[in-house]
């Protein structure tokens, strides 16, 4: 998804006459390095310096000069809320502007009278896909009532076809979660919701079986926690990997204010047949 911001980003700044520094994430390097050289090639046979979408690769002190540096007067930063809270202070601080595109504990919803055959294969592919690290991932499942168990029924059914892959294979739907740390952030999590138990109705563990086993390879995980007190660290908090939890509700205001309670809400959606 940082390459889907950068360029969003970098058509802004052009289309301003201003040039960019792009400085990616340091576990995502190759990507940011490939991105920028297409970006090059098309800036250069178009007679403008391929430097004017610049590139640094580098850790958080990288990132920190970035933000300190008072000849960059716009910085927009994609990522997690506690560092998007530093970088906004540290560049308030020398007076500089900021765009803070923060975390995405994204919410579905699914209503008594929608079509199944649609919404089961859209919260699949949006709790599963690249392994839940997008900031549009859906993390959150509200099922009305009605519906609650059929639709779970086949949510399961379709969790149970993934085939975990080398994400460069063009029809891979699940690769690894991309550092050691993520892997730490998902076994956490894991582990957080057995310990207020949490129904499980899938996954919750690693892949075992070689290769993938040398990997950070997980599985992709349904989880029933017993209530939806959405102060409660497994609501509101984002986690960037393929854990999804879901809740039933009665009434669409319900399901709407479970939604609304989490600080961190950014593609959210509801899916019925008729108005809500």
């Amino acid at each position: 998804m940082s390459q889907l911001f950068y360029a969003r980003n970098l058509a802004l700044s052009l289309a301003a006459g201003n040039a960019t520094i792009w400085k990616p994430s340091p576990t995502t390097p190759l990507c940011s390095i490939a991105v920028t050289k297409i970006v090059a090639r098309v800036l250069e046979s178009n007679g403008i310096p391929g430097a004017v979408a610049g590139l640094v690769i580098g850790d958080k002190h990288a990132g920190a000069a970035l933000a300190e540096s008072r000849d960059i007067e716009l910085v927009s930063f994609t990522g997690s809320e506690n560092v998007g809270r530093m970088v906004g202070k540290t560049v308030m601080s020398r007076f500089g502007k900021t765009i803070l595109e923060l975390g995405g504990n994204n919410a579905s919803v699914v209503m008594a009278d929608a079509d199944l055959s649609l919404a089961v294969p859209s919260v699949f592919f949006g709790a599963v896909g690249t392994a839940g690290q997008r900031c549009t991932s859906t993390r959150r499942l509200y099922l009305h009532r009605n519906i609650a168990s059929e639709f779970l029924e086949r949510l399961q059914k379709l969790y149970a076809t993934v085939k975990p892959a080398d994400p460069l294979v063009e029809d891979t739907l699940l690769g690894p979660l991309h550092s050691s740390a993520a892997l730490r952030t998902y076994s956490d999590t894991i582990q957080h919701l057995r310990s207020i138990n949490a129904e499980i109705l899938i996954g919750g563990d690693r892949y075992t079986e070689a290769p993938l086993d040398a990997g950070n390879f997980v599985q992709p995980t349904i989880a029933i926690p017993k209530s939806v007190n959405t102060k409660e660290q497994i609501w509101s908090t984002e986690t960037f990997a393929p854990i999804l939890n879901a809740a039933i509700f009665d009434d669409l205001d319900e399901a709407i204010s479970w939604n609304n309670a989490v600080p961190q809400v950014k593609g959210p959606g509801v899916t019925a047949d008729s108005k809500c």
